[in-house]
């Protein structure tokens, strides 16, 4: 009798596994518990990008296959966000240990190729961390498609001189998975740890 119950009980656990029920969900395959805005599967978001790095070469996310990847948008003038959260990746990394952060690849998309020249990029991005790779849209086609594609709000913000004017821009970066997926929203100076959590999760 013991044994015609617990089979019955299986049996009404896989179904329930099977259609997704609440109430056994937690027993079937339980989604990764990510501290940013998880976007799994959102179409409204690019897919894929084509910009130039600091070398003129173009990169796309295939480039990247096997790692998880941070697509970051800002630039080199920027105050206080940008640089913030560019120390605070390569913090995540140095925490995720050297076996890890060699799976990950952290870009950083410049908003202002105006004044953000392949040289300067060359300098800014590796200072925070040597892996770090600069990409810059090479024209305003460029700029207006892959900030469009991201939903990416940026706008020039005039200061005393035609030189040093700001950007507003969205405070956020998008997260690839290992196998190109769009994964993850991540906002800005969050500090390292949801990084370092977040990353985890992508890489197992």
């Amino acid at each position: 009798m013991l044994t015609l119950r617990l089979a019955r009980v299986a049996r009404v656990a896989a179904v329930a596994c099977a259609l997704g029920s609440a109430l056994f969900m937690a027993g079937c395959n339980k989604a990764p518990s990510f501290q940013n805005l998880d976007i799994t599967g959102n179409t409204q978001f690019g897919a894929d990008f084509s910009l130039p790095d600091t070398s003129g070469k173009t990169r796309t996310l295939a480039d990247f296959k096997g790692k998880v990847v941070v697509l970051f948008f800002g630039y080199t003038h920027c105050p206080d966000v940008c640089p913030l959260t560019m120390a605070e990746l390569s913090q995540a990394l140095q925490q995720l240990g050297p076996k890890d952060a060699q799976r990950v690849q952290v870009l950083f998309v410049t908003v202002d190729p105006e004044r953000d020249t392949p040289e300067l990029l060359a300098q800014y991005v590796p200072a925070f961390n040597p892996t770090f790779i600069g990409l810059r849209p090479a024209s305003d086609a460029q700029l207006v498609k892959v900030t469009k594609d991201f939903r990416v709000y940026y706008a020039k913000v005039p200061g005393k001189t035609p030189d040093s004017y700001t950007m507003d821009h969205t405070a956020a970066s998008y997260v690839f998975d290992p196998d190109g997926k769009l994964r993850l929203f991540a906002r800005d100076g969050q500090g390292a740890a949801p990084w370092v959590h977040d990353i985890k999760l992508l890489l197992d």
